[in-house]
């Protein structure tokens, strides 16, 4: 770890050249940046806890021409925010709205004008009489501690004044000193105790260093204690969202990335805290500081432990909880979280708008960060920041076309395509089993509810039920003998177990058998945690579907959508669930195909889902070009090249192909790897004679025209070529019939098709 090369600063550059302490930019290590690596997930920072400062050396990060970087932690690379010039109070003030007095605990509001006068900086409370200071204890040019000389005020913190002060010892390297506005006031006192004992020991990049206590007596007043803290030469996200130069500095203004990135390193910061017992209580844009590329959480005045329910709370009103809420349960992890979704909530009204599904599965976290009820909120600023941090990706690559895989952390991987028949090669009963002679319509109907509902993937199994070890060792296909356990092993008698079997009996299709243990693990659980569990809500949602209730399916996956915002299952479940809709939902369905194919092309479900949703449109070129995506590593590789081809000569909404569409077409189908003859199962005779016959079905009165692709497969286009060769496709399908019925159709249609002739 390089130290950084400031005087007197004992932080540590990071891999973006910054101090993670002073925030003085260092030259870039040797090397630079190496650009296009896939960024790892944020662990253990953002949201994962650890204090661990940044490693060494280049960090890999994803870069897209114009719209930054993101950093190993797949974070965006914050803008550079110089250091601000002044800053000073000049005229320091009373607090508007005055204080409580809190000598001996008096809750009269001290410091307040009356008949239009302003309000004294000095004075004596009208209830209790003890006299009362609002003035800074500190003036320009004092010395505290022999050697931190007074610069002037910054600001007024919640509980006391804030200096600017100069180390002489270090060259003059800056500090802050937090004092407090009134020495008499037990309540501030007791903060000022706390804040110092508590938060000395923390060490993490995102959070403000407290160095020292230091206490200094100024000529005939009482000695008066003040936290030592880093100087941190940047602005508040409250100031730097309301500057005239935001767009200066964003270039434009602040994205959604930008939000969702403070958003986790301020839970990352927190989420260190909450595991060494504190909460931070005050979380609001005015406490949180950009300064270079880094932020820092600063005034920490309002930290208590966790479980206190003895101290008075120090929060800010339009940030916390309601009032009735903390009076009646106390501060608790989702109440800090709280406070982090209304910071997030504020700081996105001055970002820009975003595209596609990402503002709101971004509105969904902060409603589960917000809602009313706790047991629904976040359960951990980790949990929190994972959800920030996949709706990052989602907005990036919905805004900027970037793929940013990564695997789900709630769901197992699902390998099902759900192309309905799209990417498969007609059987032979596509032309036995239609009963009269035309051709059939290209089919883009999304497939049958009961077969999604099979193909979805399932719930990873909670790491904290006691029996999710046991749960990989059963045999899917066996749930009798694990139902008929149950009862003798007490390890099996948890909520997960239950749901497994929920799942194994759909799998064989014995919905009630399903409904039952689903039941049983809501009554495990409890009904008033059930309620806002959404393992309930997902298998609930695939037992619905199965019975094809699609609306009531939507229902549950809208819930678990709401808890797992960035997850990218129940947005596929979604998107199928709306394309059954029967009020012309298609266009919702687009939205969460895209999220989810945007991001990943290895989802090839969303892929046919978009697909289907252009040809609905009537969009042919679109729903190649999404299907052209299919990468060739995936096991639907080949059902999606036989679907480009079906779709560029396929009948459309009663809409022939154009001979652009038919080259396309003719281009492709060598391209494919089918097998041959009827040895091997005939799928290339298939897919061409489906060809031939739209071919001449569509052929126009005039003929083609010059564009026609010519050639082998389809001849000149003439009506005659196009009908012999037909009718040989016809008759190497014959040769491929199961039974008699089927090569006397077969052959029929070869007779139907030929070409008259005269003798």
């Amino acid at each position: 770890m390089t130290s950084c090369l400031r005087p007197g600063c004992a932080g540590h550059v990071m891999a973006t050249g910054y101090c993670d302490t002073c925030g003085h930019r260092h030259q870039e290590p040797a090397g630079g940046r190496r650009t296009g690596q896939r960024p790892e997930p944020p662990a253990p920072r953002p949201g994962a806890g650890a204090g661990a400062e940044e490693p060494p050396g280049p960090a890999p990060v994803h870069v897209v021409a114009g719209v930054g970087e993101l950093d190993q932690h797949g974070l965006v690379l914050l803008p550079d925010v110089p250091v601000p010039e002044g800053g000073l109070v000049e005229d320091p003030r009373p607090p508007a709205g005055g204080r409580r007095c809190g000598a001996n605990g008096c809750t009269m509001t001290i410091g307040v004008g009356y008949g239009g006068q302003p309000a004294r900086a000095t004075g004596r409370c009208p209830r209790c009489g003890t006299h009362y200071s609002f003035l800074p204890q500190l003036e320009k040019g004092d010395v505290v501690a022999g050697h931190y000389r007074i610069l002037g005020c910054l600001a007024r913190g919640g509980l006391g004044w804030i200096h600017l002060a100069e180390d002489t010892r270090a060259d003059g390297y800056r500090v802050v000193l937090k004092g407090l506005i009134n020495v008499h006031d037990a309540l501030a006192r007791r903060n000022a105790v706390e804040e110092r004992r508590s938060l000395t020991d923390l060490h993490h990049p995102d959070i403000v260093r407290i160095i020292t206590y230091a206490e200094h007596q100024a000529a005939g007043r009482s000695p008066t204690g003040h936290l030592v803290m880093d100087y941190i030469a940047g602005r508040s996200l409250q100031q730097l969202f309301d500057a005239d130069d935001v767009e200066r500095i964003f270039q434009g203004r602040p994205r959604l990335d930008h939000v969702l990135t403070y958003g986790c390193k301020i839970l990352g910061a927190l989420q260190y805290m909450h595991e060494r017992g504190l909460l931070y209580c005050d979380m609001k844009p005015a406490n949180v500081i950009h300064f270079g590329r880094a932020i820092k959480v600063i005034d920490l005045g309002a930290v208590r432990a966790i479980g206190d329910r003895a101290s008075a709370y120090v929060y800010t009103a339009t940030f916390a909880p309601p009032k009735e809420e903390i009076d009646s349960r106390g501060w608790h992890v989702d109440s800090d979280l709280y406070t982090v979704g209304m910071t997030l909530q504020a700081l996105a009204r001055g970002a820009e708008p975003a595209r596609g599904l990402a503002p709101d599965s971004f509105r969904r976290v902060v409603d589960r960060a917000t809602h009313r009820e706790p047991r629904a909120r976040f359960r951990s600023a980790a949990e929190m920041s994972r959800q920030l941090w996949e709706v990052l990706r989602e907005f990036r690559s919905l805004q900027f076309g970037e793929q940013l895989p990564e695997s789900s952390t709630r769901f197992r991987a699902s390998e099902a395509g759900l192309d309905a028949g799209l990417g498969a090669i007609p059987a032979l009963d596509h032309w036995t089993g239609r009963p009269g002679g035309e051709p059939a319509a290209l089919d883009v109907s999304p497939p049958p509810p009961a077969q999604v509902a099979g193909a979805l993937a399932e719930p990873v199994p909670d790491p904290e039920d006691g029996a999710a070890l046991l749960l990989d060792t059963f045999p899917p296909d066996a749930p009798d003998r694990v139902a008929r356990q149950w009862p003798r092993e007490s390890r099996l008698g948890t909520p997960e177990t239950a749901l497994w079997l929920c799942r194994a009996y759909l799998r064989k299709g014995e919905q009630g058998e399903a409904e039952s243990w689903l039941a049983e693990a809501e009554t495990l659980l409890g009904e008033r945690s059930a309620a806002y569990d959404w393992r309930i809500a997902w298998h609930r949602g695939v037992l619905h579907l199965s019975k094809a209730e699609v609306r009531q399916a939507g229902s549950c996956f809208e819930a678990v959508y709401r808890a797992l915002p960035g997850e990218y299952v129940p947005k596929l479940a979604l998107g199928h669930c709306a394309e059954h809709a029967a009020d012309g939902s298609r266009g919702r369905a687009m939205r969460f195909y895209e999220a989810v194919w945007a991001r990943d092309f290895a989802h090839t479900a969303a892929a046919f889902g978009l697909a289907r949703g252009h040809l609905a449109a009537g969009d042919r070129d679109a729903a190649v070009h999404v299907l052209d995506d299919v990468p060739a590593t995936s096991r639907h590789y080949d059902a999606a090249r036989i679907a480009a081809v079906r779709v560029r000569a396929g009948l459309l909404h009663g809409r022939p192909p154009t001979p652009a569409d038919l080259r396309d077409a003719v281009r492709r189908l060598p391209e494919l790897r089918l097998d041959g003859g009827a040895a091997d199962g005939g799928s290339r005779a298939r897919l061409v004679a489906e060809v031939r016959e739209n071919v001449l079905h569509c052929r126009p009165e005039q003929g083609w025209g010059p564009d026609f692709p010519a050639g082998e497969l389809l001849g000149s286009g003439a009506e005659n070529p196009l009908r012999v060769l037909l009718e040989q496709s016809f008759r190497q399908l014959a040769a491929q019939a199961g039974n008699a019925a089927e090569h006397g159709r077969l052959l029929d249609l070869a007779h139907a098709v030929r070409p008259m002739t005269t003798f």
